[in-house]
């Protein structure tokens, strides 16, 4: 394992789905650090599902692409299932200038989306001065 140390990117757990976030200047270490954490947390906490937020991203290189490939290939080869969520168009327009595809990665216009894949749903939101268990029928 990597030195934990170096790792800045916040992995939280929602029952059976891990959410995290990639954040903008992501350099090929902490790209690195985080894909072992990723998998190594994916396995110990037998995940169904990863959602990664990279809204925040605003540009990616080689590196990083070929990297998230790879993490969504480990995933499935653990039996989880991974979406890239919020991606920005500068980030797409690079990717299709540098001719990189990210096989195998599903995408999500945004996070909540891509939990919405997952199984995730929001609760309703309880009627103006009404309570959730009202608005939960």
């Amino acid at each position: 394992m990597t030195d934990r140390q170096s790792m800045d990117i916040p992995i939280l757990r929602l029952g059976d789905v891990l959410v995290t976030g990639l954040i903008n200047e992501l350099d090929d270490k902490t790209a690195t650090v985080f894909a072992d954490e990723l998998t190594e947390r994916i396995a110990t906490e037998r995940a169904r599902g990863v959602l990664i937020d990279i809204s925040r991203l605003e540009i990616i290189d080689s590196f990083v692409a070929r990297t998230l490939t790879e993490l969504s290939t480990m995933a499935r080869l653990l039996g989880a299932r991974v979406i890239v969520a919020g991606m920005r168009p500068p980030v797409a327009i690079t990717l299709v200038e540098l001719g990189l595809q990210l096989t195998g990665v599903e995408t999500a216009l945004n996070a909540e989306q891509g939990m919405a894949a997952l199984g995730w749903h929001h609760a309703p939101r309880p009627p103006e001065g009404g309570t959730r268990r009202e608005a939960l029928g």
